[in-house]
């Protein structure tokens, strides 16, 4: 797939532009953090956990985001993503549930689903 194709893919997703987004966040309120985050802005598509990662590195710890957490939704790689952290980290499932805030619940029913 080449350059021209996945810009494409993007566009027509109808998605946000997390990329100009974060960027224009960084240039206008917080240009001392723009280093930090300058490798996650440099891919070409950002997944669900760089824009997670992207948004801890500019605002820090929210701490009301378990009220939030019902809203949240995930894509098949980003919860692969998930999983092979738990696996290389060799964590169990409340372990990876507390690390990236998630459901005890939702980690069960994703080893389930996606490694069998």
């Amino acid at each position: 797939m080449n350059l021209t194709t996945k810009k494409n893919i993007l566009k027509s997703k109808n998605a946000p532009n997390y990329k100009r987004i974060y960027t224009d966040i960084l240039d206008i309120k917080f240009p001392e953090k723009k280093g930090d985050c300058e490798k996650l802005l440099n891919k070409l598509v950002l997944s669900d956990l760089d824009i997670l990662s992207l948004n801890k590195m500019i605002f820090g710890h929210i701490p009301d985001l378990n009220t939030r957490q019902i809203f949240r939704s995930y894509s098949k790689s980003s919860i692969l993503q998930i999983l092979d952290y738990q696996k290389k980290h060799k964590l169990n499932n409340q372990e990876l549930a507390r690390h990236f805030n998630l459901s005890r619940n939702s980690v069960t029913k994703w080893r389930r689903l996606f490694l069998k």
